[in-house]
């Protein structure tokens, strides 16, 4: 009888693709959910980005295989928006490589730099799929608390009180998701320092820095942090391009040569075409293009989802960043699903509960901004309708 490896048993299914069918079902009788779940912009890219895709597809010669270390126009102008947003200097041909996506970076990190049994801290709450990929890889897995009441930053003070002896890498998300939890300097700087002084690698995870924030910060501005970090970052969110997979990660020129040898034994360069026009979005979206899209429309967008949660009598942070809000459930609530389950099946409005982030998300819930104003609104007052 042919079995799956066992780290078939040590995953499920990512939550969403679960509960997508479940509300595909309830769609299929009638039920038109409003789903306020997933972080996938409905805006589409700005007009020269698709433009540009449209015309080098029409080139015949532009469909054969890619460098898997990307064009030069790409990678120059991934260097130029770490420079244009963050005032970091990157060297094109060594110290950045582009990805299809910061899920694959954060794999192609655990298989560079760890071994099987080798120790990783991973935030709680946190992204799932930061814990998926280390059970994939063997690791262990060790998850650091983050705290409401320390605004969603690492405690070092619990950290310096672990066993780090056989930890080799640390993940860190600022902004981060799904607390909204900003990127602070002080809390990069300690991160650096943590990372440099228990030979620990930080991988920072920075897809949300542009959305809702006045002050995008990297971690690789603090002097030194080159030696010790990989930075991920995407087009995913900032330029209205999830479908597209275009992903960077950025770090020393030694890290990247051997994030490399493992990429490329993996996969090849995503189509030329993407490549120019992810570049062309870079170089060419203007900052009123970016203050339109990244904070005007969500910022109407989050007045909205601040009424839902205030409606269902969840408490939130007004300065909580990025394209999502998390608010604390009342404690009336026994557990999480209680609220997000009413709300589903008699709101008809699909919300996120708080714990497949881990369990420090357990009495919180998530509402994504990814929906038109309009259909926000009519899940508001589908909300309103009934008794809290």
């Amino acid at each position: 009888m042919i079995t799956p490896a066992k780290r078939v048993d040590e995953i499920q299914e990512y939550y969403f693709s679960r509960k997508l069918k479940e509300v595909a079902q309830l769609n299929a009788k009638g039920m038109d959910i409003i789903s306020l779940a997933v972080g996938s912009p409905d805006m589409p890219p700005s007009e020269q980005t698709i433009d540009k895709l449209c015309e080098v597809a029409r080139l015949p010669d532009a469909h054969g295989y890619q460098p898997t270390a990307g064009i030069p126009e790409l990678r120059k102008a991934m260097a130029a928006f770490y420079n244009r947003w963050y005032d970091v200097d990157l060297d094109w041909q060594t110290e950045i490589q582009p990805l299809i996506g910061s899920k694959e970076g954060i794999l192609f990190a655990g298989l560079t730099f760890c071994n099987p049994g080798d120790g990783v801290l991973i935030p709680n709450p946190g992204y799932p799929t930061y814990t998926a990929v280390n059970k994939l890889l063997g690791t262990n897995i060790i998850y650091y608390t983050l705290r409401e009441d320390n605004g969603w930053q690492p405690d070092f003070d619990e950290l310096e009180g672990m066993d780090l002896s056989k930890v080799k890498m640390m993940i860190t998300n600022y902004p981060n998701m799904p607390t909204g939890g900003n990127a602070r300097k002080e809390t990069y700087e300690r991160l650096v320092d943590f990372g440099y002084r228990h030979s620990i690698l930080i991988l920072n995870d920075n897809p949300y820095s542009l959305i809702l924030n006045e002050h995008p910060m990297s971690i690789l501005q603090v002097p030194g942090a080159k030696d010790v970090c990989v930075e991920f970052n995407s087009m995913s969110k900032s330029h209205n391009m999830p479908g597209w997979r275009v992903a960077m990660m950025a770090s020393n020129a030694t890290f990247i040569s051997w994030l490399l040898k493992v990429q490329s034994n993996i996969e090849n360069g995503s189509f030329r075409g993407l490549q120019l026009a992810a570049a062309e979005a870079f170089n060419t979206n203007s900052d009123d293009w970016h203050r339109q899209n990244n904070y005007e429309n969500y910022s109407r967008r989050r007045s909205i989802a601040e009424e839902i949660m205030l409606t269902l009598g969840c408490t939130f942070d007004k300065n909580q960043v990025g394209m999502f809000l998390w608010g604390k459930i009342p404690d009336k609530y026994k557990d999480v699903e209680d609220l997000t389950e009413r709300v589903l099946h008699e709101a008809r409005v699909f919300i996120t509960p708080g714990f497949i982030f881990g369990s420090n998300g357990r009495r919180y819930i998530r509402i994504s901004l990814c929906a038109k104003d309009e259909k926000m609104k009519e899940a508001l007052d589908r909300i309103k309708k009934l008794k809290w």
